[in-house]
């Protein structure tokens, strides 16, 4: 290692870090002395946005984050916990990596599952499902290819290399993505309730260890990086981004493991964002106590790093653990039984200050409680002013869009199922192994979400990750609710009661007041909808600057506060596919129908029309159809459940028939308009198949709930599709273009 830099930082160096003059300030008179460069460096990182949400934690304090089931709130550790009964409880969490991914595809999607994984099991939860959700620009271009290509490998490669299987996921495609893609990675895992193992550090004297590979220059400001603008010199940044290692992850799990079965550990915490900076300050404050660290005693991949260097370092598959003094060789037998570093490089202190040093010589001596959030990191409350286009888009009118005759209704169809955010993403998670671990119920079954058997029990989770962003843009309050109503009847219609929330918001410059407002927006739309569903808020991740800078000004993404969301099968009968079964059985719809075309993809897409506001939402009306679903499953009286969302009812109805190739006879509803019937977005209705021999019991049941609107549109057939009577053709030719459309287009 070189020589400690010992001089002193300059306010210069720090704006180039990213701090603000005032910050630069602040940190002057929390040490009472100007900060050498290496302290400086320290704080860059932990009051960046990405570390503190320093410019949203007003905002996320308003969540709810109480419920029935909650063992760990939202801030408390590494990822949220609920009880899922049976002595067991889930760990699950969603993370972004946005901006490594928009410069290396391939590293910053694979280290973004590697390191929400770790978040999970540091906790001591086996990740039993990985989910994602994905946003990338005009398909048709070279750098979206290009990026896709990379993302999907690189989840698809750490993901099936680690050995947890990816169950579902979203993907969706829009111009304002064209240079900021979105990666958002989900894991859940399963925990003995009573055995987690928490990040904090306590215990004078205790030894602290880092565990797992060595340390490295990648990575480093990472967590700056991901905190600031994507221009045309980001490429400069590359080694911001992490190199991840999923064989390495897979050993670094099971040892894990194996650690948390005994008496040894006190608290551990992943080294993602800031590395050991980060895991050093959290612990500590979280414990109220303080700790010596020796630089010079961590495993390095290169010679001369510079303690800022180390300190910064977001070398993967790293943890730090804090030992029970006088075990130190249960952690270092364990760790060299699975080929990994287990270094003891300091020592729990009385506090309150993390104390670094070098050969040893002081290089930084900071308060832990100054630099995390809920401590002394800065908190602002940013002024928000609602955008000019929010009235435009209200002004919509759908009589300014004609509509089309039944007789078009096939050309339209197959242009709807041919259209990016519709057609099948298979070109994309072909690459995801869905099998390994021999636990996941919906491979091969299509379904509304994902759900994996929780062995050695009858019960099974489900889970998924839903957002519409082109709803949040139009309306964020309601965009967001609609998000959060879309991810609970996922989890309904896939037999499962929802139990909790994680969220990764992904918005633009949190100081631009416009792209702030659609932040608070969604906060609120979130908040009202998990209050109603009674889904608890258990963490999540913010990312802001999801935009590009060019001399045109800015150009932020759709906001995008993707929901990730889990449910509880209490008996694993209740699993319902969304895929129709047996030729003969009867589809009805159940809930509202609205003449609604707005923010649909027909509008937005087929028709050209971009300025229109969400459809119309009701959340008790949503509360009162997803009720009648789990009540008509766990009576038994449906086969089929998929809800109408993305596309409409028409292609509802066709990703229902297509996985064994039945078609279906169907009536229209004259009382609306066809576009809006067939192809509107309005939320808050499913369709579902009823065999013919229960079907009365099914409407004896549906009429004993009024408020809850139901009608039968038809019955499933062999194969071939008509509407009124009139011929559609068959659902082979609708499957070839539903599954062929996106690949072609990425391919060529």
């Amino acid at each position: 290692m070189q020589k400690a830099q010992e001089s002193l930082a300059t306010l210069e160096q720090a704006k180039q870090l990213g701090l603000l003059e005032e910050e630069f300030t602040q940190i002057k008179e929390i040490l009472g002395r100007t900060p050498n460069f290496t302290e400086m460096s320290v704080y860059s990182v932990m009051w960046s946005e990405h570390c503190s949400y320093k410019n949203s934690i007003k905002w996320l304090k308003t969540l709810p984050k109480d419920g029935e089931r909650m063992l760990v709130k939202a801030g408390e550790e590494n990822a949220g916990l609920v009880d899922i009964g049976d002595g067991l409880a889930c760990a699950f969490k969603i993370e972004s990596h946005n901006h490594p991914s928009a410069i290396e595809p391939y590293q910053g999607a694979a280290t973004g599952v590697g390191g929400i994984n770790r978040d999970i099991f540091t906790m001591g939860a086996r990740p039993i499902a990985q989910l994602n959700s994905l946003r990338f620009g005009n398909p048709k271009l070279d750098r979206t290819k290009w990026l896709v290509k990379g993302v999907s490998k690189g989840i698809g490669d750490y993901g099936n290399s680690f050995g947890i299987p990816t169950v579902g996921g979203e993907v969706m495609f829009d111009e304002s993505f064209n240079t900021n893609p979105l990666v958002n990675a989900f894991s859940a895992g399963i925990v003995k309730v009573g055995k987690t193992i928490s990040a904090k550090s306590t215990g004078v004297g205790n030894p602290v260890y880092i565990v797992g590979s060595s340390t490295g220059k990648d990575g480093i400001h990472g967590a700056a990086f991901a905190s600031k603008d994507i221009t045309d010199d980001s490429a400069n940044d590359l080694p911001s981004v992490q190199v991840g290692d999923p064989f390495q992850e897979k050993l670094l799990l099971e040892a894990t493991m194996e650690l948390a079965e005994t008496n040894a550990v006190v608290g551990m915490q992943d080294m993602g964002a800031a590395g050991i900076t980060c895991s050093t300050c959290e612990m500590s404050a979280a414990g109220g106590h303080g700790m010596k660290i020796h630089l010079d005693k961590v495993p390095t991949r290169q010679e001369g790093m510079l303690p800022f260097e180390i300190l910064l370092s977001e070398s993967q598959e790293r943890m730090l653990v804090v030992v029970k003094k006088g075990q130190e060789s249960v952690i270092e037998g364990i760790f060299q039984k699975w080929d990994l570093n287990a270094v003891n490089i300091g020592e729990v202190t009385e506090g309150p200050n993390v104390t670094f040093l070098v050969n040893g010589e002081v290089v930084a001596d900071v308060p832990a409680e100054s630099l995390v959030l809920g401590g002394g990191a800065p908190v602002y409350e940013r002024e928000y002013k609602e955008p000019a286009y929010y009235e435009e888009y209200k002004k919509f009118d759908i009589n300014s869009v004609k509509d089309f005759e039944i007789g078009e209704l096939a050309t339209i169809t197959k242009q709807m199922v041919a259209l990016p955010n519709i057609s099948s993403k298979r070109f994309i998670y072909d690459q995801y192994d869905r099998m390994v671990g021999t636990a996941t119920m919906n491979s091969g079954i299509s379904s509304d979400a994902g759900v994996v058997a929780i062995k050695g029990t009858n019960k099974a989770l489900a889970m998924t990750v839903d957002c519409n962003s082109r709803m949040v843009h139009a309306n964020p309050e309601e965009g967001c609710a609609m998000a959060v109503a879309e991810a609970a009847r996922n989890l309904v219609c896939s037999g499962a009661e929802p139990l909790a929330v994680t969220n990764c918001l992904n918005f633009g410059n949190p100081y631009n007041p416009e792209s702030y407002w659609q932040f608070v927006g969604a906060i609120k739309g979130m908040t009202k909808a998990c209050e109603r569903f009674k889904t608890p808020v258990t963490g999540g991740n913010v990312s802001f600057y999801n935009q590009t800078v060019t001399d045109a000004g800015e150009q932020p993404v759709h906001p995008t506060p993707s929901i990730g969301m889990i449910g509880l099968l209490e008996n694993r009968e209740y699993f319902t596919p969304a895929e129709f079964g047996v030729k003969g059985d009867l589809i009805f719809l159940v809930g509202h129908s609205k003449d609604d075309i707005s923010c649909s993809e027909y509008l937005y897409n087929l028709k050209g029309v971009k300025k229109s506001t969400t459809p119309a939402f009701d959340l008790e009306e949503e509360y009162r159809l997803q009720s009648a679903i789990k009540d008509v499953i766990r009576e038994k009286l449906i086969s089929a459940a998929h809800d109408v969302s993305n596309g409409g009812l028409m292609v509802s109805l066709l990703e229902m028939a297509m996985p064994k190739e039945l078609g279906f006879d169907i009536e229209s509803d004259l009382e609306f308009r066809m576009d809006s019937y067939f192809f509107g977005e309005a939320p808050s209705r499913v369709v579902v198949s009823v065999p013919e021999a229960i079907h009365d019991e099914f409407i004896e049941f549906m009429n004993l709930r009024p408020e809850v609107p139901y009608t039968l549109l038809g019955h499933v057939t062999k194969g071939r599709i008509s509407v009124d009577g009139k011929p559609m053709g068959d659902i082979k030719d609708y499957k070839k273009i539903y599954q062929n459309s996106l690949s072609e287009i990425l391919e060529n």
